[in-house]
């Protein structure tokens, strides 16, 4: 029963694809849950106990099939929305390493590796930039990202080699000067395309850290989103420009009087203020002051928010961060941006337990689609809990003894609830009920018939 409710909850995605690809797509993500893409073949063995088609089908599902990776977000957004709070819906975005082997993998190429142990490390693989929403999930008190949007980030040095030589540069296009785009570009693309799938009167956080703060980012943002990110402690901020007298010629100023930097903010001993914000699942109290200044590198004429905030008890050095919003109050700054965490949890579930690494596809369209499918199931796995795996689970996993003050459940349980249902179809389905579905008419009767 639990497990033909999560097929119907499917059925709001098949718009997406043809009628062939729609049963494709549910037993690859049967499969892709249970096996955690180890491979192709693997997962439809995973999925069904053997080939309801050929195996080469479920390749061509990533390398061929005529589907949109936007679309299949629409629809995960729309699904994912009533489960947003009420209020400005939180974006998050960021990006990821998923590291590789293989100079024939198109795509890849030399990062700089966050996790390294050394300065400046360095790692070969691709690079996903992510938008994320941030939801309410019943039984948990902390927000979780969902990754609706996703890129692939290719470095404008093209590789040397094989990889990048004759006939398939032609082809598969290399990132040449003209059509590069940075990460920053890429995260003002996926925010247009949130912005138009989510109404008109509701109000767009989007959070980040540094990377995303610039004026790439600023100055392109669309219509009803606000920006909160990190600010430079050194960062050179300017009072807002004084009414232009009349009559007086030339061109107006764009900017006032040099303002204190951040740095110097913090260096003043007067001017503090002490505030209880909610940061990463506890109250904390802080001490912050604030100022609207311009930053001249970053948003130009537009007035930020700015927010330098100290740890009363020294552990932590001294920080800054801004909001295109100057009426913002400086509290919900600080608690929005602590939001931002949630996507790289997000990011740490879909690399250990959902095998966004181990994909091993290597032409364009099986890259851009094979990796980011751990973020669909990432999606899938979060949305059937809240739909309506929250009621098993405190009857369907045991606690052990040790998580003494273990309350609320982890992405690693909603996997396993939703793993054991699938493997419960598994055990119980005989032979004879395991083949190919005929036709029916029109995209919405494959669904339900799917659903069913």
């Amino acid at each position: 029963m639990e497990l033909d409710l999560f097929h119907a909850m499917l059925v709001p995605l098949a718009p997406v694809f043809s009628q062939p690809s729609f049963q494709n797509f549910v037993l690859l993500m049967e499969g892709w849950i249970l096996a955690g893409a180890r491979a192709m073949t693997s997962t439809a063995l995973a999925a069904c106990g053997a080939f309801p088609k050929h195996f080469a089908t479920y390749y061509r599902f990533f390398s061929r099939a005529l589907w949109e990776a936007d679309r299949l977000g629409d629809a995960l957004l729309q699904m994912m929305f009533p489960f947003a709070p009420d209020g400005p819906v939180v974006a998050a975005v960021d990006d990821t390493i998923a590291r590789k082997s293989g100079r024939h993998i198109w795509g890849a190429n030399v990062h700089h590796d966050p996790l390294g142990f050394v300065p400046n490390a360095l790692c070969f693989g691709h690079n996903w930039v992510v938008l994320a929403i941030l939801i309410r999930v019943p039984l948990l008190q902390r927000p979780v990202a969902v990754p609706i949007y996703w890129r692939l980030y290719r470095s404008k040095k093209v590789r040397k080699g094989k990889a990048r030589s004759g006939r398939e540069s032609k082809t598969t296009g290399t990132a040449s000067a003209s059509e590069h785009r940075t990460r920053p570009e890429l995260a003002v693309e996926m925010l247009h395309r949130l912005r138009s799938a989510v109404p008109a009167s509701r109000l767009i956080h989007v959070v980040g850290d540094s990377a995303y703060g610039g004026k790439s980012v600023t100055l392109h943002l669309p219509q009803g989103v606000v920006a909160i990110s990190r600010l430079p402690m050194k960062a050179a901020l300017y009072a807002r420009p004084a009414p232009r007298p009349s009559g007086r010629k030339g061109r107006p100023r764009v900017k006032g009087e040099r303002l204190p930097s951040p740095e110097q903010m913090a260096h003043a001993s007067c001017g503090w203020r002490t505030a209880t914000v909610h940061l990463y699942g506890r109250d904390v109290r802080v001490l912050y002051k604030t100022t609207v200044a311009l930053w001249y590198n970053s948003a130009r004429t537009m007035p930020l928010r700015i927010v330098v905030v100290r740890d009363p008890k020294g552990r932590r050095k001294d920080d800054a961060f801004f909001t295109t919003d100057p009426d913002a109050r400086p509290e919900s700054v600080l608690e929005t941006y602590a939001l931002r965490w949630a996507l790289e949890v997000a990011f740490r579930d879909s690399k250990q337990t959902l095998g966004l690494e181990r994909s091993q596809a290597r032409t364009p369209h099986a890259v851009q689609r094979t990796g980011p499918f751990a973020f669909v199931s990432y999606t899938l796995t979060v949305a059937w809990f809240c739909q309506h795996g929250h009621r098993l689970y405190h009857n369907g996993i045991s606690i052990m003894p040790w998580y003494r003050q273990k309350r609320t459940p982890s992405f690693a349980n909603m996997l396993q609830l939703l793993r054991g249902l699938l493997l419960h179809k598994k055990f119980c389905d005989t032979p004879q009920n395991i083949r190919v579905l005929k036709n029916p008419c029109g995209t919405r009767n494959h669904a339900l018939k799917q659903a069913a």
